[in-house]
């Protein structure tokens, strides 16, 4: 297994893109307003949600519009501030006084930055997928069906799908915007804050005003992809994200340790420049219990970045980067989350769905069980069994 130990890529303990990761999918214990009333596991899609933006909660208003489409049916209908105090209840059993401090200190970092930075590309902050995307992908997402998506996937290893999607154009500002911001902050003596807690380099997207053109990649292109291919794993119920780009190259990260990521399913996009190495190797997924399992043959995968190309798996496939050898090389990483997923997982040991031990595991009970009921019948004074 390359690399040792698999390490868990984080989110610094100061930053979060998003607000808060860890939602809820039920009510609040001890509360009594809406005690009895359970969170939908999928979300309604046919459901219009509220418009959150002038709420004035330490809490990104996007989060609250998320968990309204697993409101109860019976709260679809209540007067919006109802709606509020309910999904506050439930956010708070999730969100301690220290959380909310963090969150707090994360908001002001955030203003600090906006007040402060200048954008060089202010097409960048809203979506335009036509000037953003390639062709093939925009119609996938518009067909918005299976075949449309495996129209322009490949799926060169199981979970892993690779496709292409960003313009050339797009690259080339994003690229130009993460170094004129890098150039800010070095004018300004600007502390910032890395992306996870492997990559000493490269930005968080979210925090200089990128949030909400990343959360609409999030929710109207990659979901629709996600609950085909990850449902699994929450990739129905995705409502969360951490946006960011991550650096490789001479006075850069060289490499990148063998890790799984803090998201449930992960959109990684090779931005460029020139460069040579800086591989992705790809060893199984696991759940946490199995993360620092033995690798099975079948379950290897080396995949070379090509800019422009996207890769989306799961965040619980473990892997890792090569060295790169020369250049720069830069990605783009959204790492999405579902909230609803990670409640519900705190209830499960069997993982079976999508954990490659686990799966084994199982098939080997079945097996053993299938053997055991061979013995006992032939020493019942069965018949012969094939």
């Amino acid at each position: 297994m390359d690399g040792g130990a698999v390490e868990r890529r984080e989110e610094p303990p100061a930053g979060n893109g998003k607000g808060s990761g860890n939602g809820a999918a039920g009510t609040p214990v001890g509360r009594s307003s809406y005690g009895d009333r359970r969170l939908r596991l999928n979300p309604n899609t046919e459901h219009k949600p509220e418009r959150y933006d002038d709420l004035q909660t330490d809490l990104d208003p996007s989060i609250f519009t998320s968990l309204e489409r697993h409101l109860p049916p019976s709260m679809l209908e209540v007067p919006r501030d109802v709606k509020v105090q309910f999904m506050k209840e439930i956010l708070a059993r999730y969100l301690p006084d220290g959380e909310r401090s963090r969150v707090q200190r994360h908001k002001e970092y955030k203003q600090r930055i906006m007040s402060g930075y200048q954008p060089l590309n202010t097409e960048l902050y809203n979506m335009h997928p036509e000037a953003f995307f390639v062709p093939s992908f925009i119609k996938a997402i518009n067909d918005n069906t299976e075949d449309s998506f495996r129209n322009i996937l490949s799926e060169p290893s199981p979970g892993v799908y690779a496709f292409a999607m960003l313009q050339p154009k797009f690259c080339e500002m994003l690229l130009a915007e993460v170094e004129n911001f890098e150039k800010w902050v070095t004018a300004t003596k600007f502390k910032i804050m890395r992306p996870n807690t492997m990559n000493r380099y490269g930005a968080v997207l979210d925090d200089f005003g990128l949030e909400a053109m990343l959360n609409k990649l999030m929710d109207d292109f990659i979901c629709p992809i996600s609950r085909v291919f990850f449902s699994d794993v929450g990739g129905s119920s995705l409502d969360s994200h951490h946006g960011f780009v991550v650096e490789y190259g001479k006075d850069k990260d060289v490499e990148l340790g063998f890790h799984v990521d803090d998201s449930e399913v992960t959109l990684n996009v090779c931005l460029g420049k020139q460069f040579s190495g800086g591989e992705l190797f790809f060893r199984g997924i696991r759940c946490d219990t199995h993360v620092n399992s033995e690798t099975q043959p079948e379950e290897i995968f080396d995949y070379s970045h090509v800019p422009g190309q996207a890769l989306l798996h799961r965040g619980r496939h473990r892997h890792g980067a090569r060295p790169t050898t020369s250049g720069q090389r830069i990605n783009l990483l959204l790492w999405c989350r579902s909230s609803v997923f990670r409640e519900m997982k705190k209830y499960q040991k069997d993982f079976s769905g999508w954990c490659g031990l686990c799966q084994r595991e199982r098939k080997e009970r079945q097996r053993q069980s299938v053997v055991a009921t061979k013995l006992a019948f032939l020493r019942s004074g069965g018949g012969p069994l094939n």
